[in-house]
């Protein structure tokens, strides 16, 4: 086998444990990740791990990057296809929605468990999760001030306080679906934002009126 078939199959075995790890992380936490259980859940021997990761912390801060990479992909891209402004900001709460509706991780969301778990527990993990968060909220933040440029929100709208309102509602989606009823949870949660974007929005025909 040539050096670059051996690196492409070390990459495909590393992603095949991240996308592992980033799945029963978002169930059981990051402590909550072995060697034993990873190796049954990929198919990889243990003796595979060493191959990418010294030691357990590494795996984690991966874990972190790999489930960054993959909300990009599923929520931030699909998100940015919209007009900029308003609709780009719905789009991307609707985005999430289908996040979690589709099941893409057996707990729902990899950071909102992640950050219960490390938030008060200083440490290399704990900033890669916190920083992971506050680039997700200035991400937000920035969809927020565009539409204002834009003139699809009021001007004295506050990305901050818009951008944590969006956010949390998201949220309250996981805990929600868990408990109660999962469809009821992300109709309330869509129609939360849409309806607080109606308000804010000068011209509210640019946003579905349910």
């Amino acid at each position: 086998m040539t050096n670059d078939g051996r690196r492409l199959r070390g990459m495909r075995s590393r992603e095949a444990i991240l996308e592992q790890a980033v799945g029963l992380a978002s169930v059981d936490g990051l402590d909550g990740l072995s060697l034993g259980r990873l190796a049954s859940a990929t198919g990889i021997s243990k003796s595979g791990f060493f191959a990418h990761w010294a030691g357990k912390e590494q795996l984690q801060l991966d874990a972190v990057d790999w489930a960054a990479r993959q909300w990009r992909e599923h929520v931030v891209a699909p998100a940015l296809e919209a007009p900029a402004g308003v609709r780009r900001l719905f789009a991307l709460h609707e985005a999430r929605l289908r996040f979690y509706a589709g099941g893409v991780l057996p707990g729902g969301c990899f950071f909102f468990t992640v950050q219960a778990e490390f938030d008060d527990r200083p440490g290399p993990v704990h900033d890669r999760v916190a920083r992971a968060m506050t680039e997700w909220q200035a991400f937000i933040q920035r969809q927020v001030r565009e539409a204002v440029t834009l003139g699809e929100l009021a001007p004295e709208t506050d990305p901050a306080q818009l951008a944590y309102e969006i956010d949390a509602l998201g949220e309250m989606v996981i805990i929600h679906s868990r408990l109660h009823d999962g469809a009821d949870s992300l109709g309330h949660a869509r129609r939360a934002v849409l309806q607080r974007l109606r308000a804010l929005c000068p011209d509210p025909t640019l946003l579905p009126e349910d």
